[in-house]
């Protein structure tokens, strides 16, 4: 007996809570409506702003970009960073295209402008602007960049340790090795001679395929030992 009481009063919550959820929808009808047409609205209006705005404006902006490349193999950074005319130049298309991946390698060329001409100040505003994305060539190479003005500006804390985020960025033989290099050599400049030799090891022993690690034919068909060697020795 207890267990139809229980079965039918279970019935009943049951059949209240579907009586006033439909109460409730019959009530609101007109608000749920205008919640699902909303949402559509803006998931569509996503959709079109996308398709209609932003790629519009990406596609501008590339194709843009590709006229200062020119400037950026003649070393004229001028042009480069402020266009002639019908190349708006790295600077305008930062700016003016805000958003889009190109503005984003716009701000990176404009850094590497900058740095070029030894205005590392401006270099590294844009280069900290930067977005880096998930590659292991542009992205870290750009970090490196960035390193080496803080080098130049004299801010050794910041270079070390953003060489060796480049590195580990990179995380590959061709570029890694060369940053922690980098950010051993800075360690040696500043009398830190252990810190530099765990970096150097570091290259040889996580890096071992790296130019700098392997032994190297001499011209008179003598091998030489590997680079990095005589940077762990010096500072032993």
């Amino acid at each position: 007996m207890a267990n139809k009481n229980q079965k039918a009063n279970a019935s009943l919550d049951v059949n209240d809570a579907l009586t006033k959820s439909e109460a409730f929808i019959t009530k609101y009808k007109k608000s749920i409506i205008a919640a699902i047409v909303a949402i559509i609205v803006i998931v569509g209006g996503g959709y079109s702003l996308k398709k209609f705005y932003f790629e519009p404006r990406e596609d501008k902006a590339q194709s843009l970009l590709t006229l200062g490349e020119q400037y950026i193999a003649q070393e004229d950074y001028d042009k480069a960073l402020n266009g002639d005319g019908q190349f708006p130049g790295y600077l305008k298309i930062a700016k003016d295209y805000s958003f889009t991946d190109a503005a984003n390698i716009a701000k990176l060329q404009a850094g590497l402008a900058y740095a070029h001409k030894g205005d590392y100040k401006n270099a590294i505003k844009f280069l900290e602007d930067f977005s880096p994305k998930g590659d292991k060539s542009i992205s870290p190479s750009a970090v490196g960049a960035l390193a080496n003005c803080y080098a130049a500006e004299k801010q050794t804390d910041k270079a070390i340790e953003t060489f060796k985020k480049a590195a580990k960025m990179a995380n590959n033989e061709a570029l890694s090795p060369l940053f922690l290099l980098e950010a051993g050599k800075l360690y040696e400049n500043a009398g830190n001679k252990e810190k530099a030799r765990k970096l150097y090891e570091q290259i040889k022993s996580d890096y071992p395929q790296s130019p700098l690690s392997v032994p190297q034919a001499t011209q008179d068909d003598n091998i030489a030992d590997p680079e990095i060697d005589k940077y762990i020795e010096r500072v032993k």
